[in-house]
């Protein structure tokens, strides 16, 4: 898991959540704009979409932009009365993917190559070479999974780089789990022809 300094909590208005409050109280409060219950719902997702983001991109200034722009995104939706129909935790994790898509597709159409897209070295007791090594090996697998449908990222992003289970993801993309273990079968299978060396 991503770790990262906690951003500064902002002041919440007087009426503060019980700590003990269920997710459907905070939606149905969050729904009624309740600035305390938006609060808390950013507080228990904020890191889990960020960290989400962050595996996707490797771009740590990028997934904190994104992840702002979920959170945003949600805050319009529900001003606007267009939210969640099953699954909220599913919905942020739905924008945050679209959004990951939105910019590797603004991306592919630019031809500059930006300072910020340098390799970064993982660890600084590894050599430069194996440094390297790593960061083309992470490259090439973000760039198999971009090659596949945004079903089958999905589900491989939440399931082996976010650790949810077979009835978590259902739940947040609205599938049953046989249908999501195809997804995961037909993700890896694919996975294994693109990352095979020609």
């Amino acid at each position: 898991m991503i770790t990262r300094r906690p951003l500064e909590k902002k002041r919440v208005s007087e009426s503060k959540l019980p700590k003990d409050s269920s997710e459907a109280e905070l939606l149905e409060r969050a729904a009624n704009l309740e600035e305390a219950a938006l609060s808390e719902l950013y507080d228990r997702y904020e890191l889990k979409i960020y960290n989400y983001i962050y595996r996707r991109t490797s771009n740590q200034t990028l997934a904190e932009d994104l992840t702002a722009q979920v959170f945003l995104r949600m805050l319009e939706a529900i001003h606007n009365d267009k939210t969640w129909h099953s699954s909220f935790s599913g919905w942020l994790y739905r924008i945050a993917h679209n959004l990951v898509i939105d910019h590797y597709r603004i991306r592919d159409r630019q031809k500059q190559v930006s300072i910020d897209d340098a390799p970064v070295m993982v660890d600084p007791s590894n050599s430069p070479l194996r440094a390297a090594e790593i960061a083309l090996d992470a490259d090439y697998l973000r760039t198999a999974i971009r090659r596949l449908t945004d079903e089958q990222a999905q589900v491989i992003t939440l399931r082996f780089l976010e650790g949810y289970s077979f009835s978590e993801i259902a739940g947040m993309m609205d599938k049953t789990e046989g249908a999501v273990k195809a997804l995961q079968h037909r993700a890896v299978t694919t996975l294994r022809q693109l990352m095979v060396p020609d």
